[in-house]
């Protein structure tokens, strides 16, 4: 809640122990990109201690704001059943939009909500480089 103070979150929820979560990296950064300057922090919420999101992540956790929830907290309280997600989280602590697993029209419906929040452009999705559509794993592990 400290984070929500400000801004809000335009959060990519992660489980560095599953395949589907890593499938889906180079497009969460792509579309986190698109809002880095705009009124929400983006970031990466990883199911794991420090260590394992830091060796899941690589060279994205220098670049990125990253929380570890190790308990899965954020998961059941934002009420998620599948990871990967993309979730955007309002300052009031309100989840305006999710999306779980990589469903492209969900994840671009999460998109435009931040975009009309902050009053920010959006972006396609899914991109030229993006997978086909996957479910997520279960969420709570």
């Amino acid at each position: 809640m400290d984070w929500l103070t400000t801004f809000h979150l335009a959060s990519v929820v992660l489980d560095p122990y599953t395949n589907e979560s890593s499938w889906i990296l180079r497009t969460a950064t792509r579309v986190l990109e698109q809002f880095r300057s705009s009124h929400a922090r983006i970031n990466f919420i990883v199911t794991a201690d420090a260590d394992d999101a830091r060796a899941f992540l690589g060279p994205l956790a220098d670049d990125y704001l990253v929380f570890c929830d190790p308990d899965r907290e954020l998961v059941k309280a934002a009420g998620l059943n599948e990871l990967p997600a993309f979730v955007f989280i309002r300052v009031d602590g309100a989840v305006a939009a999710s999306a779980e697993g990589w469903n492209p029209t969900e994840w671009e419906h999460v998109a435009d909500t931040i975009a009309d929040v902050t009053a920010w452009t959006s972006l396609d999705i899914p991109g030229p480089n993006d997978p086909g559509a996957f479910r997520g794993s279960p969420a709570l592990g």
